[in-house]
């Protein structure tokens, strides 16, 4: 029997997949939501585009972490690490919608 929150994360990774597959944006999910079955590292839930996704789904994300109503996107970073876009999936989607239309016609 499958545990209540794998199955959760199975469906908010199809969720993921199936909304940019709807843009027209090349998807697909990671049989048993592991990468090695695409040939890639097993963090690996999904490719959107030419994007390695891992898909985490929680009951509730620390406010800290979203961006305000004001605005667009949130930076996070540790000290000393790498800086870390912060934005809507949807919001997302459409830079990669775009950037997909621009380099087909150019």
């Amino acid at each position: 029997m499958t545990h209540p929150s794998k199955i959760k994360g199975n469906t908010f990774e199809r969720e993921c997949v199936n909304k940019a597959k709807k843009r027209g944006i090349e998807a697909k999910r990671a049989y048993g939501s592991n990468g090695m079955s695409l040939g890639l590292e097993e963090e690996v839930d999904a490719l959107i585009g030419q994007y390695k996704v891992q898909c985490k789904r929680r009951k509730r994300i620390a406010k800290w972490i979203k961006p305000p109503e004001c605005c667009d996107i949130a930076l996070v970073r540790e000290d000393r690490g790498q800086a870390y876009v912060i934005m809507e999936y949807d919001e997302w989607l459409d830079l990669i919608e775009r950037a997909e239309l621009y380099l087909k016609l150019t």
